[in-house]
């Protein structure tokens, strides 16, 4: 946690201090911003039974509020046993240490949305929002502070996500031509040989991953959550469409601190891609273009840009073209440091969620658009006989501090012809 830059933020946004809150380790912030840590840095969860708090003022040091039988958890922690601590019995011990650690303070920030409007960052528990509240503190969100601290990437994790990006750009067009050689050569192949294809390259590259890869014919590709199993033998066959998403990253003694990179390319098995898929593979292609201008455009001019903007961006294509009705996902997820593929930081959501965080530099997103058509839909918009199929492209970006949003994963303009 880079303590100095996250107050400078508190400070210009008028927040006195952020009060965070876990109970038996339910708050992934707090857990990434205090984290149980050995003195060899490596990981796990505090053994904890009651309710923890830390308050991170504008001006001064951080300190904990603990349970006086949790106390020995943090006092041996190598992230925590330096850090200030206040310890309570009883819950009308809590509440006075509460009242007095926060009188001095106006307006707080807490892990929680209004409204529910971020799901992910709806933490805090409705009744400790009350309780806070009632202390006559002014309770505000701190969806912004995540960013500036938990969702930071730093040099050393983007360091690491651009490897991570190099090897996932080489092994996804490793997988479509370990595709092709079995089409040319009449093997059968199935969606499950593409993926443990891809999980054997990643293990022999060092790599790790939690879940994936996705690769999905047709209808499959219709799901975006669809993975290939025992259960499902699918092969893929010369007039398939081919999806393959997916993420990994480098690992390290503190691979907690490296990033994922995260990308989807889709092709077709045969020489000639029909005209018609090819226009849903397009207005993919642009709605993720129309996210990247839209990001970059708002730096260079110094304006501010938030998540549900650059959602906007992509899905304005998807309404132009008149496909916006086949759309069930929002256009990215953050990208951060962490065990989550999916991060802390801003999403590029106005469809699932409004999410109004900003796009800040040493962050990291996707943009992923995706495109979904039933046999239905497929038949209406491509013609009779089309089968179900779905279209994602998925791109990295990093936000640089100078340069502001930078792709950092391999950009696909045009479908691969597989065969």
């Amino acid at each position: 946690m880079q303590i100095a830059s996250l107050q400078s933020f508190m400070h210009a946004r008028g927040i006195d201090a952020w009060l965070l809150h876990d109970f038996r380790n339910s708050n992934a912030v707090f857990l990434r911003l205090f984290p149980h840590a050995a003195d060899d840095g490596s990981p796990g969860k505090r053994h904890v039974t009651r309710r923890s708090f830390a308050v991170i003022p504008a001006r001064g040091e951080p300190r904990l509020i603990v349970q006086s039988l949790d106390e020995g958890a943090f006092a041996t922690s190598a992230s925590t046993k330096g850090v200030a601590r206040t310890v309570y019995s009883g819950w009308r011990d809590l509440h006075a240490t509460l009242a007095e650690e926060l009188g001095a303070f106006g307006r707080v920030a807490m892990d929680y949305s209004p409204g529910d409007s971020l799901p992910v960052m709806d933490i805090a528990p409705g009744g400790v929002v009350e309780m806070v509240r009632a202390l006559g503190v002014e309770v505000v969100s701190s969806a912004n502070l995540v960013q500036v601290s938990a969702a930071r990437w730093g040099s050393a994790a983007r360091e690491q996500h651009d490897v991570a990006s190099k090897h996932c750009g080489e092994i996804m067009a490793g997988a479509f031509a370990f595709i092709g050689e079995h089409i040319r050569g009449g093997k059968e192949i199935y969606e499950l040989d593409v993926a443990k294809h891809i999980r054997a390259d990643f293990q022999k590259r060092g790599l790790e991953w939690p879940d994936g890869p996705i690769v999905s014919v047709n209808g499959h590709a219709a799901d975006p959550h669809y993975e290939p199993t025992e259960r499902t033998p699918t092969k893929i066959q010369k007039g398939d469409w081919v999806l393959v998403d997916l993420w990994a990253r480098v690992k390290g003694t503190r691979g907690e601190e490296n990033v994922y990179s995260d990308i989807t390319w889709t092709g077709y098995v045969g020489s000639e891609i029909p005209k018609s898929m090819r226009r849903i593979f397009d207005s993919v292609r642009n709605a993720r273009d129309a996210a990247v201008k839209v990001a970059q455009e708002s730096w260079k001019a110094g304006k501010g840009v938030q998540g549900w903007q650059l959602d906007d961006a992509a899905r304005g294509v998807f309404e132009r073209d008149g496909l916006i009705q086949y759309v069930k996902h929002r256009t990215g997820h953050s990208l951060s440091p962490g065990a989550m593929v999916h991060g802390m930081g801003m999403n590029l959501d106005n469809f699932e969620t409004h999410d109004t965080r900003e796009m800040l530099a040493d962050t990291g997103f996707t943009i992923e658009p995706g495109l979904y058509l039933s046999t239905e839909a497929a038949e209406k918009e491509c013609g009779p006989g089309t089968p179900s199929f779905g279209v994602r492209n998925e791109i990295n970006i990093y936000v640089d501090e100078k340069a502001g949003p930078v792709v950092t994963s391999c950009v696909q303009d045009e479908p691969v012809r597989i065969g």
